[in-house]
């Protein structure tokens, strides 16, 4: 018990500033509604007035939560008109569902509700054993939303993402026709590794990527695509195309980065557990490469799912 408070305390040794926001531009008049709650508060909902279900709604962003697990499902930008909009305009679905396996455990307390006058928001929720956080931002872009994990035991959690139907896993060729090269970050430098991005084929804006803290990747054989190096040679990358998985550490946490910074060249975010978002601010000091549209049948991960 002592190690596992340990580790979800262990964040507060680093500033709140450190934490990645939006910009303020990406999130005017944002802010959410959930439990019939707005505006700036922090207040506490019984368990008997939580439905099993229930929806976050945001001016930009909504998705619903599974009381008993803190589960995300129907995660939608809504295409609300604002300068940093990534969609074009239209309602983009974006994943289906982003569920944690808890192994028999469960939430059943009151949920702690945390909105600010700045489009954040935290929820809250334990169970005997059990610790889930949402963090989220109501932005058109930039690092939006997290969902951390806190066991008793400390053990890890396997959280699975699966994309909506019109969204899909791709090998960022920007990326890979570059891996090795070394480019400027800040006081120092970073070399470019390969990139896996989720996009669509219908908003040439819009790119995500999943962000990972104490958490990794589980690599799936039953979707093995050979990717092109810039070599010549073919990269074995075993993700599939609609869904991945994670296995994530007692106090880590899944990022989801949106837009522009999903596809900056930067070190991998630092340990934080207090108010994260899903990546550490650059403050534009990242190299950007962005990525093709539309993206080649080749760079797209296949099967959708594991067969």
């Amino acid at each position: 018990m002592k190690n596992w408070m340990a580790a979800c305390c262990m964040g507060l040794l680093l500033s709140a500033q450190q934490a990645y926001a939006a910009s303020s531009s990406g999130c005017e008049n944002g802010g959410f509604t959930v439990l019939g709650k707005s505006g700036a508060q922090t207040v506490s909902v019984a368990p008997g007035s939580v439905a099993s279900t229930f929806r976050v709604q945001g001016r930009y962003i909504q998705f619903d939560v599974d009381a008993a697990s803190f589960g995300v499902l129907n995660y939608v930008m809504t295409g609300v008109a604002n300068k940093k909009d990534i969609t074009g305009g239209r309602a983009t679905p974006v994943f289906d569902s982003k569920l944690p396996d808890h192994r028999g455990l469960f939430l059943n307390s009151a949920v702690k509700v945390e909105l600010s006058d700045s489009a954040d928001i935290v929820l809250t929720r334990t169970g005997p054993g059990l610790t889930m956080k949402i963090q989220a931002k109501d932005c058109a872009n930039g690092g939006i939303f997290q969902m951390e994990v806190a066991r008793a035991d400390e053990t890890k959690t396997v959280f699975t993402h699966k994309l909506a139907q019109s969204a899909f896993y791709f090998d960022n060729r920007n990326f890979r026709n570059r891996e090795g090269e070394v480019v400027p970050f800040k006081d120092t430098t970073l070399t470019i590794g390969p990139r896996i991005n989720f996009g669509n084929d219908y908003s040439s804006k819009f790119v995500g990527r999943d962000s990972p803290q104490f958490a990794d990747r589980i690599a799936e054989p039953l979707c093995t695509n050979n990717i092109a190096t810039r070599t010549g040679g073919v990269a074995r990358v075993q993700h599939c195309g609609g869904v991945s998985q994670w296995s994530v550490a007692s106090g880590g946490r899944m990022g989801q980065v949106m837009g522009e910074d999903a596809t900056e060249v930067a070190p991998p975010a630092t340990a934080c557990t207090h108010k994260c978002q899903a990546q550490n601010q650059t403050q534009g000091a990242a190299v950007v490469l962005g990525f093709p549209f539309p993206v080649a049948d080749a760079d797209r991960l296949k099967p959708r799912f594991a067969q």
